[in-house]
Parts: structure tokens; C-alpha cells; sequence
């Protein structure tokens, strides 16, 4: 991961088309370079979020928390997260973008410190909760190049800047792995504040400044307009929904995964565990074609494929005691379904109210902080009570249910 950003950071502080580049509807269509600096920089920011998961065992260690509640440290930061995206989020569409995403960025770095001196599994929790809190600028990043790209491309802009986070995600368990077993859990913490101030300051160089126009609203009608959304627009509570269910499904695999991965037969390190989410971001850029075909009008057929795959994924996933190739084939296809549900879902919600899109964004994305939240806290439980197989069975009815919540609420 660490070439792959340098490629992508060299590549985008060479351009100098980043330097001119104008807030008009098509300046991320126009440069390949700001998506891809959009892309990075959402994945940084997210990744932030899901460091710890390959961690868990060190961390309970240390602090003292029990292995069946260890999950609560992912819960906080979800929870952190959620929060942020219904109080910041939305203020994308009040305040001036670049300064918003700058400013969230530098108070990131300070965040991620607090996590990587914290003293005692206390101090912890709050830091994670803060360090989602502030990652929700990953939100505000995908609403800003989707207001910058034309009409016709947005579909593949989200999806190429949607794939930085999903990669993000998948790729931070592959690096807090080798980091940790290299030089502690805390390096971890303090590496990605490093980097995060290194983006912010190619954010401040290169992000062109907003240049919409205020919505006119104060900050409590602004957030209480999230709620109001869902009442008008029904695609967004379908497309909410589905979000809540993959990411909950998701989560249902990947945070539980290093307890049998540690413990015998397998006794893997946390830097063996966390090459499983190179075996994601694998999947993840297959699904990298969600977007062109949700422009194409083809969303609806995408989701369809995605999540029939979702739930088959979990077959090879609960064969994990006879071999890991079993796993590493489920998690390259239930990250390939989650991208492409998640690009066609947010695809189709950026079209209904183009002035809004912070506040749809926001109000999107709670439901998979919800989902996310809710996957990391209950699968630690099921796996101390049932195990992998009890995990796999949980997961593979979540993603049932996606698919026949897709299949009535279908237009």
C-alpha cells in the first residue's frame, strides 16, 4: 500500500493541471490526476477507521478487555463516525468544501496521536470515537467530485473515488498487520498521522476551492433537511437500507477474522492476517465498472448480481477449517458485491437532488455506520458463543435479507 500511495502522491504533485483546476462541474472529469488524488485521500482517511481490526488481540492484551467485548473498540469508532456524519457532513453544503476537508484532515492527525500515546483502554475508546468522528471527511471528499464531475461521467468518478475507500478499508488491515508485528500497534497510529498531514497538505495545494452557492439554511434546519430527505425521496431510504445490510454483513467477516486466524491450526501473524485484505482489494477493483454501468442505466441489474454473489460468498467463507484458499476466494467476492452495491447505490442518490449531495451523503452513510456498527459488536459475541460457523450463519442471512429487500423494494 505504501508504494501504491507513493505512485499516486508523486503522480498527482506532478500534475500541474491540479494547480488551475476550476470548480466547474467538470473538473474532476477533466483531470485524472485530482480524482486520483480524491481517491487516495479518501482511502487514507477511511482507513483510519479499520486499523484496528487486525489489532484486537494485542490491543485486549494490553488494556485489559476481555476477548468477547474487544469488538467495542470498533464499535466507538463507528459510532464516532456515525455521529460525525450527521453533525459534519452535512456542512459540506453550508460552508466552502476545500476549507471544510483541510481543516478535518489537520484535526485527524491530532486524533490519531491521542490513539497512538493513549495510557489506558479509556483514553482509547475516546480517541477511536474522535478518529471516526473526523474520518467522515472521506463523505464530504465523494460529494465534492461528484459535484465536480459532469453530469454524464458521475457514475464512473464515484465509482473510481468510492474504490479508493473501499481499498482504503481492505488495505488497512494488510498494513496495521505489519506494522504492528514489526514495530508495535502504536506505530500504526502514528504512520497514518504522518500520512494524513501529508495529504491534507496536498489537499490545501491542489483542491479546488467550492464555488456553489450557500443552501441558505441555519445549521439546525441544515441537519434536521437530512431527516427530511428520507421523507421526500424514497430512493434514498431503499438505497440507505441496502447500505446498512452489506456493511453489517461485511463487518460480520471482517472483524471477527483474526481470532480463528491467530489461534490454531492457522496461528497467523497480524501481518499474515492482514494480507487478506489484499485478497479484498482485489475484489473491490473488479467492481471498479459499477459506476460506468449505473451511468449507463444498468444500477438495479448490478445490485441484482452483487448481492446474489454477497450470499454465495459466505459458502467458501464458513469452509475456513478446511482450507484458506476457501477464505481468500470468499473475501475476493464479497468485496467485489460490496463495491458494486455500494457505487450503484450511491450512483443513483447523487441524481435526485444535485444541490443536497453532502446532506444525501450523510444521510446514506449513518445507515452504513449503523450497519457497520452493529456488524462489529454482535459478530465478537457470536463468534465466543458459536464460532466461525455461528459468524458465517449470521452473515449469510444478513446478506439473504439484502437480496429480498432488493427484490420487493425494486423499481
Amino acid at each position: 500500500m505504501d508504494q501504491n500511495c507513493g505512485a499516486a502522491v508523486a503522480c498527482v504533485a506532478g500534475d500541474a493541471d491540479l494547480v488551475t483546476a476550476q470548480a466547474s462541474p467538470a473538473a474532476v472529469s477533466r483531470s485524472p490526476y485530482l480524482t486520483l488524488l480524491f481517491a487516495v485521500a479518501c482511502g487514507l482517511a477511511v482507513a483510519n477507521v479499520y486499523y484496528a481490526q487486525p489489532l484486537l488481540d494485542t490491543v485486549a492484551d494490553e488494556f485489559g478487555i476481555g476477548r468477547t467485548t474487544i469488538g467495542i473498540v470498533i464499535t466507538a469508532t463507528q459510532i464516532g463516525y456515525g455521529v460525525g456524519l450527521l453533525l459534519l457532513v452535512p456542512l459540506g453544503d453550508l460552508l466552502d468544501r476545500r476549507r471544510l476537508i483541510i481543516s478535518q484532515s489537520l484535526l485527524s492527525v491530532l486524533a490519531l496521536i491521542m490513539v497512538a500515546a493513549a495510557p489506558t483502554g479509556a483514553v482509547l475508546l475516546v480517541g477511536m470515537a474522535i478518529v471516526g468522528l473526523l474520518a467522515v471527511v472521506t463523505q464530504v471528499l465523494v460529494a465534492y467530485a461528484a459535484t465536480l464531475a459532469a453530469p454524464a461521467e458521475r457514475g464512473r468518478v464515484v465509482g473510481t473515488v468510492t474504490s479508493g475507500i473501499v481499498i482504503g478499508i481492505l488495505l488497512a488491515r494488510t498494513v496495521s498487520g505489519t506494522l504492528s508485528d514489526l514495530f508495535g500497534w502504536r506505530s500504526v497510529y502514528l504512520a497514518s498521522a504522518a500520512a494524513t498531514l501529508v495529504i491534507a497538505a496536498l489537499l490545501a495545494k491542489h483542491l479546488p476551492p467550492s464555488s456553489k452557492r450557500p443552501v441558505g439554511l441555519s445549521y439546525a434546519r441544515l441537519i434536521g433537511s437530512v431527516f427530511a430527505l428520507f421523507v421526500e425521496l424514497p430512493v434514498l431510504r431503499v438505497r440507505a437500507t441496502l447500505a446498512l445490510l452489506i456493511f453489517t454483513a461485511m463487518t460480520m467477516l471482517w472483524t471477527p477474522m483474526v481470532l480463528p486466524l491467530s489461534a490454531p491450526p492457522f496461528g497467523l501473524s497480524h501481518t499474515e492476517v492482514g494480507l487478506f485484505g489484499l485478497a479484498g482489494a482485489m475484489g473491490a477493483l473488479g467492481a471498479s465498472s459499477a459506476g460506468r454501468l449505473a451511468d449507463r442505466g444498468h444500477a438495479q441489474r448490478a445490485t441484482a448480481v452483487a448481492l446474489a454473489i454477497m450470499l454465495l460468498s459466505w459458502l467458501p467463507i464458513a469452509l475456513l477449517s478446511h482450507s484458506l484458499w476457501f477464505l481468500i476466494l470468499g473475501v475476493i467476492t464479497m468485496d467485489f458485491a460490496l463495491q458494486a452495491v455500494h457505487v450503484s447505490n450511491q450512483s443513483l442518490i447523487y441524481r435526485v437532488r444535485p444541490e443536497a449531495q453532502n446532506r444525501l451523503t450523510a444521510g446514506y452513510m449513518i445507515f452504513y455506520s449503523i450497519g457497520s456498527a452493529a456488524g462489529s459488536g454482535l459478530s465478537t459475541l457470536v463468534y465466543e458463543q458459536a464460532g466461525w460457523g455461528g459468524v458465517c450463519i449470521m452473515g449469510a442471512t444478513v446478506s439473504g435479507v439484502a437480496l429480498v429487500f432488493w427484490a420487493v423494494t425494486r423499481e
